[in-house]
């Protein structure tokens, strides 16, 4: 028998819009390599979206559906600029305009932008893509961290599917707690206290949730940052062996897919150049690598075999309380989108006898 407060939460709007995924945000979709000649179709934030290179190398991004038969483009042709649908070869540009419908002369359809686009940025090896709604058409810069941009850090990008909601993923990255227990035999998360006071601080572009006297030893603290973009960023102490370059920082992602399922993108990042960027590069290919996949792997397996509903039936205590900050500024925003998409619809109605 459902609960009055399960049934309360079921038929909560705002939880039904966050489980969904938060809009007016930009997001990795797809790593850079996984998009060549041929269009992919994926769904992200339950919508689904085919990518696709034109000949000059730039991406484009549109609803995946074509305005005739509903056919998915993502199995139609790569023309360029253009892709071509496989049913009837209906040609659809990248701002979702229709160039040519091959099988009618003067086709009323040509010319119409029936198909949503998205607009795009590439950066640090990854596709990232504007989730705006109606009241946000128009995206927001994306200012991604300096471990992704900046010459004097080499990254490496590690994507992994995760079949729960990103908002479990966003928990467990802002959880530095769980890095004693969890990943306790990790070569790099086996030392420091298993007792911490836990402290939250604001930041220019978000907070910061860390441990009270412990820094450097394990996974101390972490950041979220809101800066036309949702990202997590942490450092774990390296010893001399594993390579230069200081601290091993890590700058964390979490996509939605739908609403049981994300995609979780992790940059491994140090600070090294000229030759220790050789070396660290060699040294994480060839000894790193595969035991941070094994820590990621413990995060998902406990992520996706928690019980059902978990968050209705939580007992938080102070270590939480950089997860409970998160989830308030995420409902905070989600309130305010909603706000926001109410008054742009109710004005765009009053505008319409007025139009017509």
């Amino acid at each position: 028998m459902t609960s009055p407060d399960q049934h309360e939460a079921q038929h909560d709007p705002v939880r039904d819009y966050l489980d969904r995924g938060i809009k007016n945000y930009w997001y990795p979709v797809a790593p850079s390599w996984q998009v060549s000649n041929a269009p992919v179709g994926l769904t992200r934030l339950s919508e689904q979206i085919v990518l696709w290179r034109d000949h000059d190398g730039k991406v484009h991004a549109l609803e995946d559906r074509c305005p005739h038969r509903g056919a998915r483009l993502s199995l139609g042709w790569n023309l360029g600029g253009n892709i071509a649908c496989w049913y009837h070869g209906i040609e659809v540009d990248g701002g979702g305009t229709v160039n040519r419908v091959p099988a009618v002369s003067n086709c009323p359809l040509e010319g119409m932008k029936c198909v949503k686009s998205y607009p795009v940025e590439e950066k640090a090896g990854a596709i990232f893509l504007w989730f705006g709604d109606e009241a946000h058409g128009e995206p927001a810069p994306l200012n991604l961290p300096e471990e992704l941009v900046a010459d004097e850090y080499a990254h490496f990008l590690c994507v992994s599917n995760w079949k729960c909601n990103y908002q479990y993923a966003i928990d467990n990255v802002m959880d530095p707690m769980h890095g004693a227990y969890l990943h306790a035999t990790s070569h790099s998360m086996a030392e420091g206290d298993k007792q911490a006071d836990m402290r939250v601080r604001k930041t220019d572009t978000g907070l910061m949730f860390e441990k009270i006297g412990q820094r450097d030893v394990n996974f101390d603290w972490v950041e979220l940052g809101e800066t036309g973009c949702l990202w997590m960023r942490l450092a774990i102490p390296y010893k001399q062996k594993f390579g230069p370059g200081g601290n091993f920082g890590i700058i964390g992602f979490a996509t939605p897919v739908d609403g049981d399922h994300c995609q979780v993108y992790f940059w491994r990042t140090r600070k090294v150049g000229g030759w220790q960027r050789d070396v660290w590069r060699f040294m994480y290919r060839n000894r790193l690598e595969g035991l941070h996949w094994d820590v990621l792997e413990q995060d998902r397996y406990v992520l996706e075999s928690l019980a059902p509903h978990a968050r209705d039936h939580e007992y938080l205590y102070q270590h939480d309380v950089g997860i409970t900050r998160v989830r308030r500024m995420l409902r905070q925003r989600a309130q305010e989108h909603l706000s926001a998409l109410d008054a742009h619809r109710a004005a765009h109605a009053a505008a319409e006898p007025a139009n017509g």
